[in-house]
C-alpha cells in the first residue's frame, strides 16, 4: 500500500503541479479534500488547491519542475521533501517577472484516501522566495 500511495503523490507532482494537467487533478484528488495548511480564514478545499497552482505558480513560473528529494510512506500517509524550480517569467501575486531561476523548498504530508489526495499539510520557502524577488522587480 505504501508503495502506491508513493506513486499517487509521485504522479500529482508530475501531472498536476509541474503539468498543469486538469483530468490528473481531478483523477488525484477527492472531491472532499481538505488542506489542513491554507492560511487562517482562506478557503481549505479542492479548488483552492488547484488555484494555487492553476492561477498562482505555474503563470508565474516557466519551466516549472518538481523534484521529490525523499519520500517516507507509512499506512495512509506520504511525507516528501521536494523542490520546485522554475524562472520566474511572469508576476506573482504582484511581483513582477524578473527572469530569475527560482527554487522553492516542499515538506508536505498527504493521506491518501483511496488512491486520492484525502488531506495535506505542508511547509514551503515560497514567502522567502518572494521576499528574494521583491528586492530584484
Amino acid at each position: 500500500m505504501s508503495e502506491l500511495n508513493k506513486a499517487v503523490v509521485r504522479r500529482f507532482n508530475q501531472q498536476v503541479i509541474a503539468e498543469g494537467d486538469r483530468q490528473a487533478f481531478d483523477q488525484l484528488v477527492a472531491e472532499n479534500f481538505i488542506n489542513r495548511s491554507a492560511p487562517a480564514g482562506a478557503p481549505s478545499d479542492r479548488e483552492s488547491l488547484w488555484h494555487t497552482f492553476d492561477q498562482i505558480l505555474r503563470p508565474a513560473f516557466s519551466d516549472l519542475q518538481v523534484h521529490i528529494e525523499d519520500q517516507i510512506a507509512e499506512r495512509d500517509w506520504v511525507t516528501t521533501r521536494k523542490t520546485i524550480t522554475g524562472v520566474h517569467s511572469g508576476s506573482l501575486m504582484g511581483i513582477a517577472p524578473t527572469g530569475l531561476p527560482v527554487t522553492i523548498a516542499v515538506i508536505d504530508m498527504v493521506r491518501i484516501e483511496q488512491g486520492k489526495y484525502a488531506e495535506h499539510w505542508g511547509m514551503n520557502t515560497l514567502a522567502a522566495v518572494m521576499t528574494q524577488l521583491k528586492q530584484f522587480a
